[in-house]
């Protein structure tokens, strides 16, 4: 068995290796991607990769299929992985971070652009619809994939169209009425995000920073933000919110090893410095264990789970 699997160890390097043939971004093998993630939590990658460029992605995504390899998308900050870490490619689209304006207050943002980057240039634009998301550190691929929202808005209520670099390596531009965005979720073709179309507004620069302003006084006044973390875990159940169903729990401030409940917001899990993703989860599973007995709430994941356990 051991023999068996080191074999097959090996078969996987060279199809790694075939696979990375011809890339022009950085190339870390056995990264540690906890310093990829929000919540500074998550076992090694097999090797991330950062594309130069649009057409780099294409060709990397192209080879990850030939040699059917898993592919995964590093971007959205409501995400934990696991402590093995991820096997196969994981894609940062740091690289990818140009935003270009066109007529009509669109602004057209590479995959890779943070979601503050981009909220930065629409204020010196005077460009207003992007200030429910003052505050959310992702970038803008990851906030399509997952529909990101706050209590201000979503991502649908911006996005015009996407772009995509597909399995075969093709490049695709979809319209947002052909996407069916759903609560933190998007239907999307098979593929990696690297552009999308954002239908702003023009407004009066004072009163757009005025607004990005006020709601982040908000978040630091009721979130976490200081520590790390991946934003709200759980779903709000039907007419509820599960900040407040977890506290009426008296869950606030319980911990597994350094993952804690947050004492100024019950739906964040934050991280006191070295907490595991093992940690994380079995503070999930208490929390629920405890709500469900004491109130009957099954509180549903709203955070993503990835990697080996």
């Amino acid at each position: 068995m051991i023999h068996e699997t080191k074999t097959q160890q090996a078969a996987v390097q060279r199809r790694l290796r075939s696979a990375l043939a011809g890339v022009r971004g950085a190339i870390r093998l056995q990264a540690p991607l906890k310093e990829y993630t929000s919540f500074r939590i998550g076992g090694p990658a097999d090797v991330v990769v950062e594309p130069a460029d649009v057409d780099d992605v294409a060709h990397l995504i192209r080879q990850t299929v030939r040699h059917k390899l898993p592919l995964f998308v590093l971007g959205g900050t409501n995400l934990l992985v696991r402590d093995k870490g991820i096997r196969g490619v994981v894609v940062s689209l740091a690289n990818l971070r140009a935003i270009k304006e066109e007529p009509g207050a669109v602004l057209y943002a590479e995959g890779g652009v943070g979601m503050p980057t981009l909220i930065g240039h629409a204020i010196r634009r005077s460009l207003a619809g992007l200030e429910w998301a003052a505050g959310i550190p992702g970038t803008v691929a990851g906030c399509v994939v997952m529909n990101a929202g706050t209590r201000l808005g979503e991502m649908k209520d911006s996005v015009k169209a996407i772009r995509m670099a597909l399995p075969n390596g093709t490049v695709m531009d979809y319209p947002a009425e052909s996407i069916e965005f759903g609560y933190r979720r998007a239907s999307l073709p098979r593929g990696i995000v690297v552009g999308v179309w954002l239908q702003l507004k023009s407004g009066l620069r004072a009163d757009i920073e005025k607004t990005v302003k006020d709601y982040l006084r908000y978040r630091r006044d009721t979130q976490p933000l200081s520590l790390p973390s991946a934003g709200c875990v759980f779903k709000n159940p039907q007419n509820d919110s599960a900040g407040r169903v977890v506290e009426a729990a008296g869950l606030k401030g319980v911990s597994v090893g350094d993952a804690v409940v947050s004492t100024k917001h019950a739906n964040f899990i934050v991280n006191q410095g070295q907490a595991t993703a093992n940690d994380v989860l079995s503070l999930i599973r208490k929390v629920r264990t405890q709500v469900a007995r004491k109130t009957g709430i099954k509180l549903e994941l709203e955070l993503k789970l990835v990697g080996q356990a």
